[in-house]
């Protein structure tokens, strides 16, 4: 058991250092928007950039573990990831911070997939619910507890100080490992081709991409400025595609997805990312906007949220490993989404509902995480483990930056409506559109329902 936790505690650690990230800056971005001068268009690149690098290095996990084994791969992605911290945290403008952020998010992108791999490895299937569980915890609790860290310190020590707190943390984390995962040092490495044209198109797809849903709202739907990077992402990612299928060292072994279990939970954890990602960046806003609570205070009411989930992963996580995960995941979307419900009626800075909601969306998330990650682990072929992990992160993250350029896409077009069409003053048009995206967000949840329900209650690991 001591070994165990000791393999465990730097995954875990490490995934919530990485994670904490993509959220502590949340709380934060109203502050940074005034002392940069910008609106909320530009300074949503701030996370953009950070889940982009993400999207951009994790089709190179596979590869580097290939090469360099997971030993070295991990502690080279958790160094350059406390760099990338330091060099947030001394940025001087928004281009200096979204290039920094860019930096820090190639060790982040690394260090989920591979910690994803290395516990599908090392724990047999039968204890991979439980371990996944606990590892969750990491994964979900970084993002959950990031806004209420980052509203503290933001309110107590300014904006850069939430990026000089992963520093002593990754340190620590960096020592940890270098100790308690030597034995992976001994596992055999299988150097292959770098599929350097299909990374390249993989990475032309995923910017342009993200660039033509980023200007959108400022150029507008007839600018070539807009369709042409997006018609010229969508032929890169369908040449991707095509010289993929056939070639066996291709980036991405997109035959994974011949296994039905694994592309319901991929279809179910893309969608799902789309709409919290989206909820996490503008519920700051609609906290600190109309409603009127400071930094410290919108943190705050974030809180139970981080609780709750903190008490209901590892927990889902042992169940599901008794019950199947299906009715897990099944309640966890029902539950996301009635939190995404109440969130779009807030109108006042009434505690209670506020609370309710922050508990509800915990409790949810806190189902579905562990579940449907264990799922869709225990769906594919042991030697497609790194893949499958690497695929399924990338494609959560790549989710969670649509996401993120798609609320505050669908913010901005809502809000047009209200002060075009409805005559209300900016301020009160700004609400009712972080509103209706949340709203909107929830459909898109209940949609993935259907889709849950075709799970198996136990997914059971195929055969050749």
């Amino acid at each position: 058991m001591k070994q165990r936790f000791g393999i465990l505690f730097p995954l875990i650690l490490g995934t919530f250092m990485a994670g904490i990230d993509s959220s502590i800056v949340n709380v934060s971005l109203p502050t940074m928007s005034t002392q940069f001068g910008v609106g909320l268009d530009a300074i949503e690149w701030v996370i953009v950039a950070y889940m982009l690098g993400f999207c951009v290095f994790m089709p190179l996990t596979t590869w580097l573990k290939e090469q360099i084994g997971f030993y070295a791969l991990y502690l080279i992605s958790l160094s350059i990831f406390t760099f990338g911290s330091l060099l947030c945290a001394i940025s001087n403008s928004l281009p200096e911070l979204i290039a920094a952020r860019a930096i820090q998010s190639f060790g982040g992108g690394a260090i989920t997939p591979t910690a994803m791999a290395i516990l599908t490895l090392v724990f047999p299937a039968e204890e991979r619910g439980k371990v996944m569980g606990w590892w969750s915890l990491g994964s979900i609790a970084g993002p959950a507890i990031g806004p209420t860290l980052g509203g503290t310190l933001t309110n107590l020590y300014g904006w850069p100080s939430i990026f000089y707190i992963n520093l002593p943390i990754g340190i620590l984390t960096i020592g940890i490992a270098a100790y308690s995962l030597r034995f992976l040092k001994t596992n055999v490495r299988q150097p292959a081709r770098f599929d350097a044209s299909g990374f390249g198109l993989f990475t032309v797809f995923i910017v342009l991409f993200q660039y033509a849903i980023a200007v959108l709202p400022a150029k507008g739907l007839t600018s070539l400025g807009v369709w042409i990077p997006f018609i010229v992402s969508i032929i890169a990612i369908v040449v991707f595609i095509r010289r993929s299928l056939p070639n066996p060292q291709a980036l991405f072994n997109l035959h994974i997805f011949r296994h039905r279990i694994y592309t319901y939970c991929i279809l179910i954890t893309c969608v799902r990312s789309v709409a919290i990602f989206g909820g996490l960046f503008l519920l700051p806003f609609l906290l600190q906007g109309q409603i009127g609570f400071t930094e410290i205070a919108s943190g705050l009411l974030i809180l139970p949220f981080s609780a709750v989930m903190a008490l209901v992963t590892p927990t889902a996580g042992s169940l599901s490993d008794k019950i199947g995960p299906r009715r897990l995941i099944i309640a966890g979307l029902i539950l996301v989404a009635i939190s995404m419900i109440q969130l779009s009626q807030l109108n006042t800075p009434a505690l209670f509902p506020i609370i309710a909601a922050m508990v509800v969306r915990g409790l949810g998330i806190g189902l579905l995480v562990s579940t449907i990650t264990s799922a869709a682990m225990s769906a594919v072929l042991p030697e497609e483990v790194t893949q499958a992990s690497s695929m399924f992160s990338l494609l959560q993250q790549l989710s969670g930056t649509i996401g993120i350029a798609f609320s505050g896409l669908l913010q901005q077009y809502i809000m047009r409506y209200y002060t075009d069409g409805k005559g209300y003053t900016e301020v009160v048009a700004h609400h009712y559109g972080i509103q209706d995206t949340f709203f909107i967000a929830a459909v898109l949840v209940v949609m993935t329902v259907p889709i849950a329900l075709k799970l198996p209650n136990f997914v059971k690991r195929p055969v050749k």
